[in-house]
């Protein structure tokens, strides 16, 4: 079986359920359309928040269709996928972003890195905006040295907007007592929900009308079943949906049913 003869079967302008959309192309479910205006918020307000959720449940995609919606003459976004670097790293990345050149000793590159932040606005009239993904991920030097980067003019106000991504474990990390400080300064604070059956079904409709079918492809029954199993998080209903077209194309059915879904779901979870 081929992509091409997939997407002939079942009249396919493109494949359906992929990553690679544009912000205006993205389905907005009530919890998407939440985290959006949350995460604007918190860029105006130039304030520290926390948006958690489960793997796949969209927290990225509406992080960046936030940031999409930004003038980019006005904001400056620094984006940091990987918190391996450390909390040097942290720091040099900020620095770099904004044109500068890293000093070698870490004492000498915090103030560095907060002076690069406020000249930012200051001089150049640019909003930073620092997202850091995976942020469960982040050693406690990390959160540390964010936390003293987020106040300039003796914490009189914060000289970035900055938002941390992450899985529900974060939330859990910042409440412990050693983080106090950090978790006394953060502004927004947002758990992301997965979809409810209704919406999974016209996420569903959303990404077959994008790919050039706008009638009913997927049964009710089938629809129910993703549902429950990928729990409303949109990479899980991606990855089924995917399937459950391979399943019945494969059995040469025109409507993906109960039993192709069923198939999908057999097909993912095996060993």
């Amino acid at each position: 079986m081929t992509i091409e003869r997939l997407r002939a079967h079942y009249g396919f302008g493109r494949m359906p359920f992929g990553r690679d959309l544009a912000p205006g192309m993205l389905h907005t479910t009530h919890a998407h359309a939440e985290a959006v205006a949350r995460v604007g918020w918190c860029i105006d307000e130039r304030a520290l928040g926390v948006v958690t959720g489960e793997v796949g449940v969209g927290k990225t995609v509406a992080v960046r269709a936030a940031v999409a919606a930004l003038d980019n003459s006005r904001y400056t976004t620094i984006y940091l996928g990987c918190p391996a670097v450390g909390a040097r790293g942290l720091y040099t990345t900020i620095v770099t972003a904004l044109g500068g050149v890293p000093r070698f000793h870490r004492c000498g590159l915090i103030p560095q890195a907060q002076d690069a932040l406020i000249a930012e606005e200051d001089e150049r009239g640019r909003r930073v905006v620092v997202i850091l993904d995976e942020a469960h991920l982040l050693a406690a030097d990390q959160l540390e040295g964010l936390r003293q980067l987020t106040n300039a003019d003796m914490d009189s106000r914060s000289p970035m907007a900055c938002l941390l991504v992450g899985q529900p474990t974060l939330r859990r990390r910042i409440k412990l007592g050693t983080f106090a400080a950090l978790d006394q300064r953060i502004a927004l604070r947002y758990a992301m929900p997965g979809m409810d059956q209704p919406e999974t079904g016209t996420y569903i409709a959303h990404h077959l009308k994008l790919a050039g079918r706008s009638d009913t492809l997927f049964s009710d029954d089938a629809i129910g079943l993703i549902h429950q199993t990928s729990r409303g998080l949109p990479r899980a209903v991606n990855n089924l949906a995917v399937q459950a077209l391979v399943a019945a194309y494969a059995a040469n059915k025109n409507i993906v049913d109960e039993s192709s879904a069923r198939a999908a779901l057999t097909e993912i979870t095996a060993e």
